[in-house]
């Protein structure tokens, strides 16, 4: 039988980690219980993770760096601004559909939960992939002139605050349609919200 190198074992954590946090809550979630999922005893889980804490703020750099990636990768196209945005709704609207736990622990457990990445996580510390790929996608935006030029954490508020509310909703089951169904009128509102002033 072939062995598990440790970089597998370490995602196959991360990735059972992410599931139950999720579902159950940080709270509620062991070590234990995730040990468990993924067959491995609670002595060989602390090989990879000093406490849950630690595993909580992986968490939120695996994520973060996730969302960077496929940003920059939208950040490093030659389109318009108005283009960027619908790819970014669709890649934000398409991993909440095949990975969302991710979106929901980024949602439920780090914005809900502060206290428990203080250390380590001070500001943006821990989501600085993704918030540095949408800083560029902002100043790049106005430097073509085609976003209005404001405060980043307005503009950035907006954005996120039309995605989380809708995956919200998706995630608990009140949009009438599917998820992606909507990609086109958000990205059009998100591109109305600051697109530059005629």
């Amino acid at each position: 039988m072939a062995r598990i190198s440790k970089e597998k074992r370490r995602e196959s954590i991360i990735s059972a980690a992410l599931k139950l946090f999720s579902k159950q809550g940080y709270y509620i979630t062991t070590i234990p219980d995730i040990a468990e999922k993924i067959g491995m005893s609670v002595g060989n889980f602390y090989n990879y993770f000093t406490s849950k804490d630690s595993l909580a703020k992986e968490l939120v750099l695996y994520i973060s760096n996730d969302l960077g990636k496929s940003i920059q990768a939208i950040n490093e196209k030659d389109i318009s601004s108005e283009e960027k945005i619908f790819e970014i709704v669709q890649m934000y609207f398409e991993m909440a559909n095949k990975r969302p736990e991710m979106i929901e622990y980024f949602l439920r457990i780090y914005l809900s939960n502060r206290e428990v990445f203080g250390a380590g996580c001070e500001g943006m510390t821990c989501v600085s992939s993704f918030v540095t790929e949408m800083m560029i996608f902002f100043d790049e935006g106005v430097s073509k002139n085609e976003l209005h030029n404001q405060d980043f954490f307005s503009a950035f508020g907006l954005f996120m605050g039309y995605l989380g509310g809708m995956v919200f909703l998706f995630g608990e089951k009140m949009l009438p349609e599917s998820l992606d169904s909507y990609t086109i009128s958000i990205s059009e509102n998100i591109y109305n919200a600051l697109k530059v002033r005629s």
